[in-house]
């Protein structure tokens, strides 16, 4: 994701909202409300799955996941907007944490958090 995409983006939901005047609606309490509404709704599509029907979903329920994806991702982006969040930049900085934490030597193949190896 390039910070170019994402101050795009971030302007085309913008305008969007405003034209509906709906950013009045847009307080960061209730965006974070709708982005955990939206992941209860993806998670719901995976409910009662296998792990392997998980894995190998037709492309009617693969776009059906695909939306509830998308709708996560501009909630999570208008909150980035509204809170004045560098999200590009703070998922770059969460990445090289997450290789500090989890160095291969010492995790790989392993589901165990950073603090218990």
């Amino acid at each position: 994701m390039s910070n170019e995409y994402f101050e795009a983006l971030s302007q085309r939901l913008e305008k969007f909202a405003t034209d509906r005047d709906w950013d009045q609606f847009h307080a960061p309490k209730n965006l974070v409300m709708a982005l955990s509404v939206e992941a209860a709704e993806l998670t719901e599509h995976f409910q009662w799955l296998t792990e392997e029907q998980s894995k190998n979903l037709n492309k009617d329920k693969l776009d059906e996941v695909a939306f509830e994806m998308a709708d996560i991702y501009i909630y999570l982006t208008r909150l980035a907007t509204k809170l004045e969040v560098d999200l590009p930049k703070y998922v770059e900085d969460k990445i090289n944490i997450n290789e500090q934490r989890y160095p291969v030597e010492k995790v790989q193949g392993s589901a165990k958090k950073y603090n218990e190896y």
